[in-house]
């Protein structure tokens, strides 16, 4: 019930306004999002990239103006550049929305999203670095893989995220374990209803070992996304059973969250990517981590005690 109503809260504007316009909040924003424009999204990928590597994404979603996708793509390109000019595509990428590209658009949506996409490929393989192609509500997931698949016909490299807690999401895993396949494992962040998606905690961590064992045993590289350390032993136990060298596969953590355990990762040589949202629209996906895991929500509220 909390995590559906930060949810509902992510959708509306007059809360959005109250957090906007708090002053004592905006340490504890600052601890999930890496600035609001690319001068900070690169200075914090480069102190992560000292010991870990960074996937970068430009906030925005759920655009229905062509205007507004084609900045967002201008400001992928640029960041981009930054990167390389900062050294430092080696060690990060950028993940993108579709719908932040112009998917829900009335009038073809999906090829607007395809073409806005292949561009900041084009720019990611320019710079050196990679694309992976984030994954949002369940209606839009058929969308998503077919534009996906078409990206990787001249960019094999672009990857994909699944999440582990739609039903249909094993299947997807056997589908898309193939060679060369780059395949972020996600429990999942949106508010599904039970028709298409696990609702019980217990069943989703199920459903992601499931789904993991399948991209373990596959011929991709998968990206294990988890924050739960006993997800994390897991892995490590059906690495050592596939085989898996620490080139084979990689952890993802969301910035801000179990840090000490990032850098405890990265030091035991386990490849650690970092997820680093910046950029303007930083509210809905900063309500969104706040439902899905109940530890944010205490930091938050501690936060926001202390600095009372």
């Amino acid at each position: 019930m909390l995590r559906s109503a930060l949810i509902a809260a992510s959708r509306s504007n007059g809360c959005r306004t109250v957090v906007e316009r708090t002053p004592v909040l905006r340490p504890i924003v600052d601890r999930f999002i890496a600035g609001e424009g690319v001068d900070g999204a690169v200075r914090a990928a480069k102190v992560l990239a000292a010991d870990r590597y960074v996937s970068l994404d430009h906030l925005g979603e759920d655009t229905l103006d062509r205007a507004q996708a084609d900045a967002t793509v201008d400001a992928y390109r640029a960041v981009l550049g930054k990167l390389d000019e900062a050294g430092l595509s080696a060690r990060a990428e950028v993940s993108v929305k579709l719908s932040a590209l112009g998917q829900a658009l009335p009038v073809d949506g999906d090829r607007v999203a395809l073409d806005n996409a292949w561009r900041i490929c084009e720019a990611a393989a320019a710079a050196g670095t990679t694309v992976t192609v984030d994954m949002e509500d369940h209606t839009t997931t058929d969308s998503t893989l077919g534009i996906v698949r078409a990206l990787r016909a001249d960019f094999p490299s672009t990857g994909a995220v699944l999440q582990a807690y739609l039903h249909r999401t094993e299947a997807d895993c056997a589908e898309l374990s193939g060679p060369g396949s780059r395949i972020r494992l996600c429990k999942g962040a949106y508010d599904e209803p039970a028709s298409v998606a696990y609702r019980q905690k217990s069943d989703v961590d199920a459903a992601y070992v499931r789904c993991l064992k399948i991209l373990m045993a596959g011929e991709g590289y998968p990206m294990v996304a988890t924050h739960d350390p006993r997800l994390i032993e897991i892995t490590e136990d059906l690495v050592d059973r596939t085989g898996r060298s620490s080139d084979d596969f990689e952890f993802q953590m969301l910035y801000g969250i179990r840090p000490n355990e990032q850098t405890e990762l990265a030091r035991r040589a386990r490849k650690m990517r970092v997820y680093v949202p910046y950029g303007g629209e930083w509210y809905p996906y900063f309500m969104r981590r706040l439902g899905e895991r109940p530890a944010n929500l205490a930091f938050f509220f501690r936060s926001f005690v202390s600095k009372g």
